[in-house]
This record gives structure tokens, sequence and C-alpha cells, in this order.
């Protein structure tokens, strides 16, 4: 992950995480499409069971990519962002299909800018770089090789332990005015204006 990245825009009283799947994160509503351990609340993302201006932080981690209309999401999104909050999003540009429940687009930052909606952009940039897009390219690659689910498992853990340090090499290219031409995950962070 890009150190570089900005983590320090406030958490506010009430904050949402859209797609947070099973995980815990301290300080949020959790929303997911299906109920899980870790979710508080399971609804669609086009469609958020919240009154307007309510959040002051509001996270979208992977998540635009499996919507069938962005657009509607980042709507609602704005709409229950509470005026002067923050929203951050992560969507993939060079990443391999992944279904959950499907798998729709790719994003670049122009993409990302182009959903913001009035929305000022404060941050962008590279999550993940090139090197990660290598590595999990290769990883997906290796599982291709086996013809059984648990190989392939298997396949994942082993590639994915033996070539992990090798993406330290994007902190290097983190630098690169370039790196957004095959970066894995790009991010924008956007303020609702007022507040």
């Amino acid at each position: 992950m890009n150190p570089r990245e900005p983590k320090d825009f406030p958490l506010g009283r009430w904050n949402l995480c859209v797609g947070g799947a099973g995980r815990v994160m301290d300080g949020y509503v959790n929303l997911d499409l299906f109920a899980m351990p870790g979710v508080n609340v399971a609804a669609d993302a086009a469609e958020l069971p919240f009154r307007s201006d309510i959040f002051q932080r509001v996270e979208c981690d992977a998540v635009l990519e499996h919507v069938r209309d962005p657009a509607q999401v980042m709507s609602e999104i704005r709409r229950v962002l509470a005026p002067g909050g923050y929203a951050h999003l992560v969507t993939p540009f060079c990443h391999p299909f992944h279904e959950y429940p499907k798998d729709f687009r790719r994003f670049t930052l122009d993409g990302l800018k182009e959903l913001a909606g009035g929305m000022e952009v404060v941050a962008e940039g590279w999550r993940t770089g090139p090197t990660a897009t290598l590595l999990v390219i290769v990883i997906e690659y290796g599982k291709l090789l086996f013809p059984f689910r648990a190989w392939r498992a298997v396949m994942h853990v082993v590639l994915g332990w033996l070539l992990f340090p090798l993406r330290y090499l994007d902190l290097l290219l983190f630098r690169s005015a370039s790196v957004g031409r095959i970066g894995n995950h790009c991010y924008i962070w956007l303020r609702k204006p007022g507040g």
C-alpha cells in the first residue's frame, strides 16, 4: 500500500463503510449486500437506508466495480454524507476479474473524478502500483494451471507467500508520474461542500 495515501481525514460521530463484508471497522456502521458476521446493515448501496447528511466519513473500498450503477451509488453516498464530510473511494484499475457477486468494470482516477458529482477532490493517487498488478496476474496465471479448486487455493497461498516481498518495489515506483499506467488500485478522497 502507498504510504503517502492520506489517512488523517477526520472520523465523526457517525461513519459508514460501504461493502465492508465481514471486516470489523471500529467507529463505522458496516453495510454490505449480504448479512454476515461483522455487517451491521444488509442493504443495496444504490438505496442506502439512512437519512440524508448523517455520516462524517464514508469508506467505499473495492465496491464500485461490483455495482450495476456506480453513478447511483455515488449519488447515495453524497446524499448520506454530511456537509463538510469526506468520502474515500478505492477501485481497481489493472486487476483480475473477481466476482462478489458480479464484477462489471474498472476505473481510472479520471473515471472516479467523473463520479464526484460536485464534491471537491482533496487527494488522489495509487494505493497499489505496477508491481502489485504484475504479481496478482502471475498468481492468477499460476492458478489456471491446476484443474482442481483445492490445488488452485494452494497455488494462491504458495505464490502469494513467495512473491509478496516483491511488492515493496512499488514504494520506488510510486515516485514516478507514470505509476498509473499499470497501477493496480487507485484512490480518491472527496469532500462534500458546506459544513
